[in-house]
């Protein structure tokens, strides 16, 4: 059954089905003992599909119809398994024990209202099923070895306190620690990292690659971004609508792809973008030699306090004298991890905080002190673009009305007035006017997002305020966004003030950029400054931690 013993794995004409119609279409691959393999494609690629049959987890109507899904023998325990016709007692012996997942979402998959010492420990007793019952103390202790292993400080405090004490990065370190209490041979990381910052997200990255290289555990890393495989793993697998298109080394897929879909991909990766210096969207720089006009957005010595909970009298400084001014026509990117202040500055310009001290303007006039009217007329001028378009956008509602919500609470127009401006917007963002009844569960993401940006153009502003407008997004998708928004802005004149943490989407969509730290402005200037010949030392960690920086020789 296993053709080559030194094989983990190996996946033969795996067919899966929902509703007997097929989305993995008879694919096969291999993996070697100690190798790590990535699967990449966007979503409705068949890559989250594949590990779902390879856990014999599919959800609903999910079956495997067709192939085998073989398990080599395990280091000291297990018998070479075909895991799609495996019995559910030998599966329940099998993951988590041979097979663990660290999954993508840790908020989803951590209990909330459990502390999270003993959710390891409890993945350390389902590990140990049929041995003699494990002493408390042994196993408490092992978890908090685990936990310290999967880079958690101070672990024996931390062990009794809940997921919502931790960061982001510190609830996937929790994740791993539990994916390792089994001590599996084979570790499935299903987009570990994708919602963390890219410094976290190396950090993370690197501890679990030395956890795996240690154990010597083969690694499945499951990602949309080419970069991040690249820099990962020792072979690529590339996946489009339940099939393998190519297979290759890093090297070979990044550097010479065959297919025309792998190609796509790595046109449209981002991380592979900044690191192979391609050029900007069109769109994004301001003409050569063009007199400067005055700038559109200023902020002038921006601070934002907050109150600390429990803590009488005592603040926290989220911003931090922040300067900058947008020019009229382009992009400028105000960049930073989690916690830097970026997204608090864009909330004050938006009107949704008021700042402690400081100002920000548009055309000359202050957001933080008109009142009434003026203030209402100077806040058409600017709108949002937020981050999820699913958490954006009411979900009982149709199209027609997310878009016309503007123009009614402006009271812009009459409803057939509305209905013609809809059709127009829609037409904008590259939408079928046929989408206007439907609602946002029956679109996909970059649909939604686009939805997300007709309603923000809807009152005809000038500056829009794009708060991680992609970040949730697949590759291919996002490329497609970042070039409406770039066409836009070349038709419509538009300015953007781009919040992001990830770089490599800067080099793209922006001419200028703003580095935060902790609420204060470390860095900014153009993007070839601060790509090119970056000053601080921050910007330059920052840098570095792009996915695929080895390929950009």
């Amino acid at each position: 059954m296993l053709q080559d013993a030194e094989n983990i794995l190996e996946v033969t004409d795996l067919e899966v089905t929902f509703g007997g119609t097929p989305v993995l279409h008879r694919i096969g691959f291999s993996m070697r003992r100690g190798e790590r393999v990535a699967i990449v494609g966007q979503s409705g690629s068949g890559k989250s599909t594949a590990i779902g049959a390879i856990l014999r987890l599919l959800p609903g109507s999910g079956r495997i119809s067709h192939g085998s899904i073989v398990l080599g023998a395990g280091r000291t325990r297990g018998d070479v398994e075909d895991l799609a016709t495996a019995s559910e007692p030998v599966l329940r012996t099998i993951r988590g024990q041979r097979v663990a997942l660290v999954p993508q979402d840790p908020m989803s998959n951590l209990n909330p209202a459990m502390k999270i010492g003993p959710q390891v420990a409890d993945a350390i007793v389902a590990s140990l099923r049929g041995e003699a019952k494990p002493d408390r103390a042994e196993v408490r202790k092992r978890a908090v070895a685990l936990l310290s292993e999967a880079g958690i400080p101070d672990a024996d405090r931390r062990y009794g306190q809940y997921p919502h004490e931790f960061s982001g990065g510190m609830r996937q370190r929790v994740l791993i620690a539990i994916a390792l209490a089994g001590e599996p041979e084979l570790l499935i990381a299903d987009e570990p990292t994708s919602a963390l910052d890219v410094t976290v997200q190396r950090q993370i990255l690197n501890h679990l690659q030395s956890l795996v290289d240690a154990r010597g555990t083969s690694l499945l890393f499951i990602t949309h971004d080419l970069g991040l495989a690249a820099d990962r793993t020792d072979r690529i697998i590339v996946m489009s609508e339940g099939r393998i298109v190519e297979v290759g080394t890093p090297r070979q897929i990044l550097l010479d792809p065959q297919e025309e879909y792998t190609q796509r991909l790595v046109a449209a990766a981002p991380s592979v973008a900044a690191v192979l210096d391609s050029e900007p969207l069109a769109g994004t720089l301001p003409d050569a030699g063009k007199v400067p006009a005055p700038p559109i957005l200023v902020v002038e010595n921006l601070v934002k306090e907050f109150a600390l909970r429990g803590q009488r009298g005592s603040t926290v400084r989220a911003v931090n004298d922040v300067s900058f001014a947008v020019e009229r026509g382009t992009t400028t990117a105000v960049v930073g991890e989690s916690g830097s202040g970026k997204t608090t500055v864009a909330r004050i310009i938006l009107g949704l905080e008021t700042a402690s001290s400081g100002q920000a303007l548009i055309d000359g006039e202050s957001l933080t002190t008109t009142r009434g009217a003026q203030r209402r007329a100077l806040r058409r001028k600017v709108q949002p673009v937020f981050q999820d378009p699913y958490g954006s956008l009411d979900p009982t509602y149709s199209i027609e009305r997310l878009i016309d919500e503007p123009l009614r609470i402006f009271g812009v127009g009459d409803r057939r007035g509305r209905q013609a401006r809809v059709g127009e917007l829609l037409d904008q963002v590259a939408l079928p006017r046929s989408v206007a009844q439907r609602r946002p569960n029956e679109l996909s993401g970059g649909q939604r997002q686009r939805v997300a940006i007709a309603r923000a153009l809807a009152l005809e502003p000038e500056l829009l305020i794009c708060d991680e407008a992609v970040s949730a997004l697949d590759v291919l998708v996002q490329d497609q966004i970042l070039g409406l928004l770039a066409d836009l802005q070349d038709r419509l004149g538009l300015t953007y003030l781009f919040i992001t943490h990830d770089l490599s989407v800067v080099r793209q969509i922006a001419s200028t950029v703003v580095v935060m730290k902790s609420g204060d402005v470390v860095e900014s200037g153009s993007v070839d400054d601060v790509f090119n010949r970056p000053r601080a030392e921050y910007t330059k960690e920052l840098l570095g931690a792009i996915p695929g920086a080895a390929f950009a020789a």
